[in-house]
């Protein structure tokens, strides 16, 4: 099968921030006296960054107001996003740049499918930001990864049925989402391991054997 779209998660997928958030979630963890490690960090892996703060204060010792717990989240966004400031094109990989100019250029749709409300601004700084036909993020969604809004919003950019999109995911709950959805789904890293993902890739430019007719044979991919 052809699909007409193909829906991008971001970090992880288009490039790596993981680094960023880590570090930046660190910072937070120590104001409050909370231990915090790559494990932990691992489990706020494509969910929302409230519900990532949630996560983080499993193991504080007190009570904290809503305000409070606001005010730590935009606190981490701003860490985050001036980390994100060091980020440039050398940080998409040529695989992977090559594949979406290549997907562009047979007509398929590209769009990206973020719980991060920092989605345009990380793909300003990447130099990919003209490239997607549409962006779906944290900043159009009431519900974040596990549920599917975020792709099913992208989907409707891009003028598609949900079966006739791939969504391209490297976390679980990303894959949950998109299987949510009603939507076929392409396991990066992680997510090649988990049993519920339609089709476990190894590397970006796998996605070609899935994505289009036998006439990609020709792209040298």
């Amino acid at each position: 099968m052809q699909y007409k779209g193909i829906i991008f998660d971001l970090d992880g997928v288009i490039c790596h921030t993981d680094k960023y958030h880590y570090m930046a979630w660190k910072q937070i963890a120590d104001e409050i006296g909370v231990y915090f490690d790559e494990a932990i960090n691992d489990r706020l892996r494509g969910v929302s960054r409230m519900e990532s703060l949630e996560i983080i204060l499993e193991q504080y010792q007190g009570n904290m107001t809503e305000e409070e717990k606001q005010k730590l989240s935009e606190k981490k966004n701003n860490i985050y996003r001036n980390l994100l400031c060091q980020m440039s094109p050398k940080d998409v990989s040529e695989e992977v740049a090559e594949t979406l100019n290549e997907l562009k250029r047979r007509n398929i749709g590209i769009a990206i499918g973020s719980s991060s409300k920092n989605a345009r601004f990380i793909l300003e700084k990447i130099g990919l930001l003209e490239i997607f036909d549409a962006i779906s993020d944290g900043n159009n969604i009431s519900r974040s990864k596990p549920a599917p809004e975020v792709f099913l919003k992208a989907a409707e950019y891009l003028g598609c049925k949900p079966g006739q999109c791939l969504v391209v995911e490297d976390a679980r709950s990303g894959i949950d989402a998109a299987i949510a959805g009603g939507f076929p789904c392409a396991g990066l890293g992680d997510a090649a391991a988990y049993e519920k993902t339609d089709y476990p890739i190894h590397k970006f430019s796998d996605i070609f054997s899935l994505a289009a007719d036998g006439n990609w044979q020709e792209s040298g991919f």
